[in-house]
């Protein structure tokens, strides 16, 4: 079979209309989802899966950076954008021409950006991150030095209070309740003092998938649950509420086949010999695709729906599989990196367990140069 791409990967945009469908079931209608489509998207393709999360009814939609936000609006986006890391003094003439509503991480960033606004004599809306105990961005004052610093910013409209679960899923610490608790304290004394944002939201998808609904607030930021993936939990976990299925699947075409005898080298550095006579097929993808280095000699890929092993170095275009089991493997047949033919399955999780990594890493790891084939 002839293929127009050499790797490409197909998305399912009726399996991630679901993923939000499911993730909004669970949530019930008191609590707004900000659908995260940074980073790509995580390798979906951040256009087309903002298309669908809206035409889903999605309101909010979360970009790490300016640039990412205007990319959307571009292409016809018009949800609200919460830019969540961007604090570049030379993107605020964007967030005001293109209606992005940035996250404001420090006091000299809610002054620097009152001034621009005040220059420009508009009002702008923003999200003050608080620090609760992650210690990368936010704030780490309390409500009393909060409530100074907003009240003086004539410019701006606190809409939302935000923070980053550090440990979401590590069921072995209490880092996440006291998070939670430091998060619920400090809105409680904003409120003593007049302040009430809007929108006050801690959660990303474990917490979601979990059923900490304490973490809940007024929104939630899923995003590997949109791709249809939570990590997975250590230590006593609750039972998971959420029930999700992956949206894409990773393919490639098989470049060549041939038979080598017992003894003979495979790839660079020879890490790999037969040790027997063996048939081996070369795909065309490599890691400058994606394909993580990590895997040479212990990942797999699913070929003619059965599991087959790499065999030696993952090389930068292309990888070598075994297919003694799987005779009927030609060259310009595909095989699946990550997904299902048949019984034979995977996905990023076990690929990330294989690697030595996270399911995020292997997801936002597909290279740009991988064509996006959106699929039904």
């Amino acid at each position: 079979m002839a293929f127009e791409y050499r790797t490409w990967v197909e998305v399912s945009k009726r399996r991630i209309a679901e993923n939000f469908r499911a993730i909004r079931d669970v949530l019930g209608p008191g609590v707004e989802i900000a659908g995260v489509v940074k980073a790509d998207a995580y390798g979906h393709g951040a256009i087309e899966v903002s298309r669908i999360l809206a035409a889903e009814g999605a309101r909010w939609l979360a970009v790490s950076t300016v640039e990412e936000g205007v990319e959307l609006r571009r292409a016809g986006i018009d949800t609200r954008l919460l830019v969540m890391a961007d604090s570049l003094p030379s993107t605020r003439a964007a967030l005001a021409e293109y209606d992005l509503t940035p996250v404001v991480h420090s006091f000299e960033d809610l002054r620097a950006l009152d001034g621009f606004a005040r220059s420009r004599g508009t009002r702008l809306r923003y999200h003050l991150k608080a620090d609760t105990g992650m210690g990368r961005l936010g704030v780490a004052a309390r409500a009393a030095g909060i409530a100074s610093a907003s009240g003086a910013a004539s410019h701006l409209e606190l809409e939302g209070l935000m923070s980053h679960l550090a440990s979401a899923a590590d069921y072995t610490t209490s880092q996440t309740e006291c998070q939670i608790r430091t998060f619920a304290d400090l809105c409680r004394d904003l409120s003593s003092v007049g302040i009430a944002p809007k929108l006050r939201h801690l959660a990303s998808t474990h917490p979601i998938a979990y059923g900490r609904r304490e973490a809940w607030f007024d929104m939630v930021r899923p995003g590997l649950g949109l791709y249809g993936y939570a990590s997975p939990p250590a230590g006593p976990a609750p039972a998971k509420i959420l029930h999700l299925q992956p949206a894409l699947a990773w393919k490639a075409a098989v470049l060549a086949t041939q038979e080598i005898p017992e003894g003979t080298p495979v790839g660079y550095g020879a890490t790999f010999r037969a040790r027997r006579p063996m048939r081996i097929a070369v795909v065309g993808a490599g890691y400058a695709d994606g394909v993580l280095h990590q895997l040479s000699n212990r990942g797999h890929v699913v070929a003619a729906g059965t599991l087959v092993p790499i065999v030696g170095a993952v090389s930068m275009d292309l990888t070598t599989i075994d297919v003694t089991g799987c005779p009927s493997i030609q060259a310009g047949d595909a095989v699946t990196l990550l997904g299902s033919d048949g019984s034979a399955s995977i996905d990023a999780a076990q690929i990330a367990s294989l690697a030595g990594t996270i399911a995020y890493d292997v997801l936002c790891g597909i290279r740009s140069r991988v064509k996006r084939v959106y699929v039904p």
